[in-house]
């Protein structure tokens, strides 16, 4: 019987790390030239980051090497939340906006947590 791998596609804490790129985008983009270049490029990079990580750990073929990349994705989530909390308080981001960053937020940092704990597991096991 072979083995069935489960698609980065499919993956739910990617997923949701790409939900959070298409906001923190939507952000970035509502910026002008100014914004974008004191603040916003600093949080789009590291709200992109969080995906970006997950995808390139995910690819990855030894446990630990995975876990140093899942470690990379929640300090970019970190860091993207402390931009977000940034701008928030100068008033740059649209109530609406603040409430759909912080419900995927909410959803994604315990599920990557969980995820790297899930991949330690593993590593236990072989």
């Amino acid at each position: 019987m072979e083995k069935e791998y489960l698609n980065l596609n499919n993956l739910e804490v990617y997923l949701l790390s790409r939900q959070l790129s298409d906001i923190g985008w939507k952000i970035y983009t509502d910026f002008d030239w100014k914004l974008q270049k004191i603040i916003g490029d600093q949080f789009i990079e590291s709200t992109d980051s969080v995906g970006a990580n997950i995808a390139e750990g995910y690819g990855r073929f030894h446990y630990l090497d995975k876990i140093k990349f899942y470690y990379n994705a929640r300090a970019s989530l970190k860091e993207s939340r402390h931009w977000f909390e940034l701008m928030k308080k100068r008033k740059l981001i649209d109530n609406q906006i603040q409430k759909d960053y912080l419900k995927i937020y909410a959803q994604l940092s315990p599920k990557l947590n969980s995820f790297i704990g899930a991949t330690y597991k593993k590593v236990k096991k072989s």
